[in-house]
Parts: C-alpha cells; sequence; structure tokens
C-alpha cells in the first residue's frame, strides 16, 4: 500500500523549511482574522449557538492538512452547508436546543463517513452527477434563500420558513415590529461591508500599498465591523434597547463528543448528510482544483474525499457541524501566500486562542452584524445572468438549471438538488436514448468522410455508411434497430451497409443483442454488415462474441477502407451528394 497517497503530508513536511513556515504563518494570521466572524455567522445561519462554528475550525483545519492534498484550500463551515444543516435539522429539533446540536454532530460525523468510505473506494466520480447547470442554479438559488433568511436578524424581528416563500411572508408579517437600532446596525454593518469589498482596495493602493496587500487587507473589513458593532453595542448596552446579541460563549476548547446513536434518526438523516457531502465536495474540488492550476499544481479527487471525510469527524467528534473547502476563505488563504497545507494547522491554532480569550468580547456582537456579513459573503454566490448564457447554449441544461432553482426557492434545498440531478439524469438518457447517427460519404478525392446532409460527398448507391455519434447501451439499442431497418427499406439497392463507429465507446450487452439482431434481419434481407472504425477496448470485448463469429461482412480499420473494398469500381462514376 502506498502510505503518501493516503498520507499526503508526507509528501510535503519532509522538506518543509523556514520560508514555507513564514509564508504560512502570514497566510494563517490573515486568514484566521477572516474565519472568525465568518464561523460565528455561519452558525448563526445553521441555527446553531456560535461557538459550534469556532469549533468547526479548530480540529478539522488540523485534520485536513494531514490528509488533504490541496496546498491552499481553507477547510471550514461554508454557506450552503450551514443552510443545508440547518433544513435538514429544522423538522426534527428547535433551533439552538441540545437535540439539535447533536443533530449537527450526527450530520457531521455521518458526512465525514460517506466521504471517506466514497475516498476509499475511489467514488469521487459519483459527483459528476452534479452537473455544473444544477450546481450554478443551487447555489444561486441558496444564496438568495440565504440572504432572505438573513433579514429577520436585520429588521430584529421573529421570522421562519423553510424556503423563499415562506421567510419573505413570515418577514412581510413580521415588519411592523421592526426594531430601529438593530436595523441601524445592520444596515450600517451591510454598507460597510459592501462598500469595503468595492472601494478598500482602490484605497489601501492610493495610499501606497502594494497590490497583493491592498486585496488582503480588503478582505479583513468584516473583522472591523464585528469589533466596531460589538464596541457600540457594549458602550450603548443596546441588549436593553431590544437589539440581540450573540450572548454568552463558554470560552476553552472543545470537548470530545459522541454523535447520538439513535439508528431512527440516522436514517432520517442520512439523504441530508449524502447532498451536504457531495455538493460540499464539488465546491471544494473546483476550488482546489482552481487554486493548484494558478501554481502548476495538482490534487487527488479521491484523496480529497478521504481529506475533507476525516475533517467533517473531527467536525463532529470535537462538538462541530458539517465543514468543506471555501471559496472565499480559500482565495484569500491562496493570495497571503500559503504554501503547505501547513497554513491550515496554524489557522486553527489562532481560532483555538480566539476560542480561549476572546469569547467574552463576542458576548457583546449583534446578530445583525453577523447577518450583515452573510449577506454580502452570499451576493458572490448569485449568478442570475447563468440562466441567460444556459437558455442560449442548452435548453435542456437550462430546463435542469431552472427546475433546480425554482424547487430550491419554492420547497426547499434538498428538493432542488435532487429535482436537478434527477432531471440532467433523465434527459441525459433521452438524448442518449437517440443517438444523432448519419449517413456519410466520401469527400472527393480525399480519406475523409462527412455527412451527406452538410458536404457535398461521394456515394455508391449499393453501400451505405452509417455514422454512429454515440455509445451503444440499453437505452439506444432498440433505436439503433429502427435507424437501421428504415434505412434499408429506403435503399433498395443496397447490398452492403457499413456501422462507423468512431465515436462509439462503449457496446453493453443489450446493444449487442441488438447488433446481432441488425446483423440477422440485414443477411436475411442480402444485405450484408460492416463495422469500422472500431475502437480497441471494444473490440477487445466483442472478441469471441456470436456477433463477431456470425457477422455476415467485415470489420474494417477504417471507413476508407471499407470504402475501397467495397464500392464497385466498375461503376462509371459514384454518385455525388448535393445536398445542404
Amino acid at each position: 500500500m502506498n502510505v503518501k497517497r493516503y498520507l499526503p503530508i508526507l509528501e510535503w513536511a519532509p522538506a518543509y523549511g523556514r520560508d514555507q513556515a513564514t509564508s504560512d504563518l502570514v497566510a494563517a494570521v490573515i486568514v484566521t482574522v477572516m474565519l472568525i466572524p465568518q464561523s460565528l455567522a455561519y452558525a448563526l445561519l445553521a441555527g446553531l449557538p456560535a461557538q459550534v462554528g469556532l469549533y468547526a475550525s479548530i480540529l478539522p483545519l488540523v485534520i485536513y492538512a494531514v490528509f488533504g492534498t490541496s496546498r491552499t484550500l481553507a477547510v471550514g463551515p461554508v454557506a450552503v452547508a450551514s443552510l443545508m444543516t440547518a433544513t435538514a435539522l429544522s423538522p426534527i429539533a428547535e433551533a439552538g436546543s441540545s437535540a439539535y446540536i447533536a443533530g449537527a454532530v450526527l450530520l457531521a460525523v455521518m458526512s465525514g463517513i460517506m466521504l471517506t468510505l466514497m475516498g476509499v473506494f475511489r467514488l469521487g466520480f459519483l459527483a459528476n452527477f452534479l452537473s455544473h447547470p444544477v450546481i450554478s442554479g443551487f447555489i444561486t438559488a441558496s444564496g438568495l434563500v440565504i440572504a432572505a433568511s438573513q433579514l429577520k436578524h436585520i429588521l430584529g424581528v421573529q421570522a421562519s420558513g423553510h424556503n423563499l416563500i415562506e421567510i419573505v411572508h413570515s418577514i412581510m408579517g413580521a415588519v411592523g415590529n421592526t426594531n430601529g437600532y438593530t436595523l441601524a446596525i445592520g444596515v450600517a454593518a451591510w454598507a460597510f461591508l459592501l462598500l469595503s469589498r468595492k472601494h478598500a482596495k482602490p484605497f489601501f493602493k492610493a495610499l501606497g500599498a502594494k497590490p497583493r496587500l491592498a486585496e488582503i487587507l480588503a478582505k479583513t473589513a468584516p473583522i472591523l465591523a464585528v469589533v466596531a458593532t460589538t464596541l457600540v453595542a457594549w458602550v450603548f448596552s443596546l441588549d436593553e434597547k431590544g437589539v440581540r446579541l450573540v450572548g454568552e460563549v463558554p470560552s476553552g476548547l472543545p470537548a470530545f463528543t459522541l454523535p447520538p446513536l439513535d439508528t431512527g434518526l440516522w436514517s432520517q438523516l442520512a439523504v441530508s448528510a449524502l447532498l451536504i457531502s457531495v455538493v460540499g465536495f464539488v465546491e471544494s474540488v473546483s476550488v482546489g482544483q482552481t487554486l493548484a492550476a494558478k501554481r502548476r499544481q495538482r490534487i487527488d479527487p479521491d484523496q480529497e474525499l478521504i481529506g475533507l471525510g476525516t475533517a467533517n469527524l473531527g467536525a463532529g467528534f470535537s462538538g462541530g457541524m458539517p465543514v468543506t473547502g471555501g471559496f472565499s476563505r480559500s482565495v484569500v488563504n491562496f493570495d497571503a501566500g500559503a504554501e503547505t497545507p501547513a497554513a491550515g494547522a496554524y489557522t486553527a491554532v489562532g481560532i483555538a486562542l480566539a476560542t480561549l480569550f476572546l469569547t467574552p468580547a463576542i458576548a457583546y456582537l449583534p446578530q445583525a452584524t453577523l447577518a450583515a456579513t452573510i449577506i454580502v459573503a452570499v451576493t458572490t454566490l448569485i449568478d442570475l445572468p447563468a440562466l441567460g448564457r444556459t437558455f442560449r447554449y442548452s435548453r435542456t441544461d437550462f430546463g435542469a438549471m431552472l427546475a433546480t432553482i425554482v424547487l430550491t426557492l419554492g420547497h426547499s434545498v434538498e428538493a432542488g438538488i435532487i429535482a436537478g440531478v434527477a432531471l440532467s439524469i433523465g434527459l441525459f438518457l433521452y438524448r442518449t436514448s437517440r443517438p444523432h447517427s448519419a449517413v456519410v460519404g466520401r469527400v472527393p478525392g480525399t480519406e475523409h468522410f462527412r455527412n451527406v446532409l452538410r458536404h457535398d460527398v461521394e456515394l455508391c448507391p449499393k453501400v451505405t455508411f452509417l455514422r454512429v455519434d454515440e455509445s451503444l447501451y440499453f437505452a439506444n439499442a432498440r433505436f439503433l434497430e429502427e435507424t437501421v431497418m428504415d434505412l434499408v427499406s429506403e435503399e433498395r439497392k443496397l447490398t452492403d451497409l457499413v456501422l462507423v463507429c468512431p465515436a462509439v465507446n462503449l457496446i453493453d450487452a443489450s446493444a449487442l443483442e441488438s447488433l446481432e439482431a441488425i446483423n440477422e434481419r440485414l443477411h436475411d434481407a442480402g444485405v450484408r454488415l460492416h463495422l469500422s472504425e472500431v475502437k480497441g477496448p471494444v473490440m477487445d470485448r466483442l472478441k469471441g462474441t456470436e456477433l463477431l463469429e456470425h457477422l455476415s461482412g467485415r470489420i474494417f480499420l477504417s471507413t476508407y477502407d471499407a470504402w475501397q473494398a467495397l464500392t464497385d469500381k466498375a461503376d462509371p462514376e459514384p454518385e455525388i451528394s448535393r445536398v445542404g
């Protein structure tokens, strides 16, 4: 067994030096400053006490440094996973209750087990069932739901709901009870963060900071908002004026926690845990691959499953919530110069120190500030123009994307992503069940063959070349039979039919039976069946089958070889198609 495959730390740790340590420490300080408010905010979004977000930002980061393959991925709580956690737990317990916290721990442990097992058995390909339009639609819709769910904290009202319709309806009914102080803090924090996102970098550059430093400093705006509003809430005792604060946060490192062993609860949360796992993995790998490519590095998706899985196990057993690689933190970590995953371990030390010594100050942090932080952060997730781009390029992908958005907004995040995946798979099966095929002819004077409907090509009345542009499997086997027989019935002079197979990467058992049936029917009709350009792996599977034993025709290396062997040289001139 290759130990380094499962312990990537063994590849970079032996060569770890002072220069790398310095770069990692600098990046860790910056990410720690950014991660503290995010951890608190995403715990709030998940309906969990603030300390749970901090707990999920300690041990998971250390574990990922051991098992992860990305040099710059920053693991921790993220917006979409937090929303999915809240959606999964809200039907089973009251937010913030001990049962609710235990459910979050169980979700993290279940996700960890699922991801780790998927990595061990190299099942990373399962994430491919989440097409990009489905993921894009899901994240856009989730961003809208997340932003709407935080409005109650900005207004200082009681509201609830599992989807956008319920949330908006609940907030509209409670808007008359808006707390003015809370609204002022929330709007001020939101405006500051929004302006910082747009103008902080040019401001610091104008002061003489280098572009990279200016960008990093701009990312620290959330911590400034946290410090400022915490001081205001403390000095003016805003809690006495109805402003909801984070409240007392236990200091100290997280204790070892075991998930509940209720089998009914495990089965109830199984689907949610799987969706959180797969969505988190896709998001994490996308970010990791993007950043790795910039440095000509690579990540191993299967090992990333193990890295994220063990990180989630660490989160669960330390009283945290599900975690994955965050886009904004990872970009900041990359830009700050992180060289190795050790930067994540150093960040964990920073979060641990904050958990030990800063929790008394966190008690005065207004929830409206965290809500503003979430709203500004998730605006980067919302990509409504993608609907137009997808519609113009592919109606079927647009349909899957739209269904994901509508169901996520109108029903739940789970319904949205399940519907999107199901629709994507269904549309794929439909498209491939009616594979594109074309009668092709020879381009005059060449060895190339093209569609008779698109090019002027040479044809032979006795030989038809049918190119199949799809792998052959159970869903399209019968369609191929019908296509061939329709073609034969139209061509009365036909003596030979050549199936041109350059795009056929697979012939399953159903398709094999169909080819055998085609061969028999053509033989009965006095037509020989030939194959050309059959790929090696496909040919290996066909060897020893009855199809090759009873094939009425031949197998040609190329379509041009078949043309030379089968066309009648005695004919005065081959017919030339002028169609299209």
